[in-house]
């Protein structure tokens, strides 16, 4: 019993040094501690294990291949920026059947290819009274039979119920066409009014919709051409006479080498503009300046460690926004070019040919 009693009385005095080493690494902090995430950046590359010659080499495979990474492009490979991998649904739009609406004009954005769309849009033409007279799948245009002969298509499309024999001859048109973003096609529709009968096929005006009630009535009618695609989603035709206007993307990267030089859209100015304009916000490039007359927007393309504050964030979360890079919109012919060029006084990771391709990935 007394031994036992020593051995007691001994152990906190044994405790000591041990709980002084603690308490003076514990003061040290990380000091002490190799920092090593960032080893493998500079880390020599491994030789291959060599299997004997007797070995039977079928018995042996990779069990976790390493993906193949090209050197040439690898930049800093730090972990704030290590590429993430494919978003497998870029494709996939947040909403189907959505009505944009731009500089008096508006359609209907579904995420489909125009080739399944057509039978369904055909479906539609004939299901709400408007018929069929006249189509194009080349031009992706459907012209609708005389409306003022049509109770229902006179109650659709908002006519006076008591018809007149000098009142304009009334149609509807309907234009698919490849959506500026990846598998999705833009609907648009309008009413015709002329003097006469018409011989054939009206020429598409891609212009404004003219009127503000105008405006109203085509998206009237775009609302109830989504209802209807919604409702047979699970339509398995296909035209092959349409699939054809998909063949050539409304977007280009163009390059010299490995290094973008500036995004081609096959659109109008203010579609083009305003499609930059939200991809720049999407891309996290936030828009400090802009002047859609001069045809630049000045952003702050940074990442997140360059905005971040670093030790001094208890004082600020976010530090003030920099003009790092200008985006240029121009017009040339029958396309609108988009380019970037970088501040001098900015050094930072991202540079002018990262904006465009972020720019052309997004837009695509």
């Amino acid at each position: 019993m007394q031994f036992l009693a020593r051995a007691r009385s001994k152990t906190p005095q044994m405790s000591r040094p041990v709980a002084g080493i603690l308490l003076v690494t514990s003061l040290a902090g990380c000091s002490l501690l190799e920092d090593r995430s960032q080893r493998y950046v500079d880390a020599p590359e491994g030789q291959p294990i060599e299997i004997p010659e007797s070995a039977d080499q079928s018995r042996f495979s990779e069990i976790m291949p390493v993906r193949i990474i090209n050197t040439d492009d690898s930049r800093r490979m730090y972990p704030s920026s290590i590429p993430k991998p494919p978003d497998m649904t870029s494709e996939i739009l947040d909403q189907n059947y959505v009505i944009e609406e731009l500089d008096g004009r508006a359609w209907l954005l579904v995420n489909e290819v125009p080739g399944r769309l057509w039978p369904v849009v055909s479906a539609w033409m004939n299901q709400s009274g408007l018929g069929m007279a006249h189509d194009s799948p080349q031009l992706g245009v459907m012209q609708s039979e005389l409306a003022n002969f049509s109770k229902r298509s006179r109650e659709l499309l908002g006519l006076d119920n008591t018809p007149a024999a000098d009142e304009p001859r009334v149609l509807v048109q309907t234009r698919l066409a490849p959506g500026i973003r990846r598998k999705t096609t833009e609907i648009r529709i309008r009413t015709v009014e002329l003097a006469q009968n018409p011989e054939g096929l009206v020429s598409w005006d891609d212009g404004a919709a003219g009127s503000e009630s105008a405006l109203e009535r085509q998206k009237a009618l775009l609302g109830e051409l989504g209802a209807f695609l919604k409702a047979r989603e699970d339509n398995k035709s296909f035209s092959r006479a349409a699939s054809g206007m998909v063949a050539e993307p409304l977007v280009r990267l163009l390059s010299e080498g490995d290094v973008a030089t500036a995004v081609r859209v096959e659109l109008d100015y203010g579609r083009t503009w305003a499609e930059v304009n939200r991809s720049l916000t999407e891309i996290d490039a936030e828009v400090m300046d802009l002047n859609r007359s001069a045809g630049w927007f000045q952003v702050d393309f940074r990442t997140e460690d360059e905005r971040s504050p670093g030790w001094f964030s208890w004082f600020s979360s976010k530090d003030e926004p920099t003009h790092t890079h200008t985006v240029r919109v121009e017009q040339q012919d029958d396309a609108v070019f988009v380019t970037a060029e970088q501040q001098d006084n900015y050094t930072g990771e991202y540079s002018a040919s990262d904006l465009l391709t972020r720019l052309f990935e997004q837009l695509y």
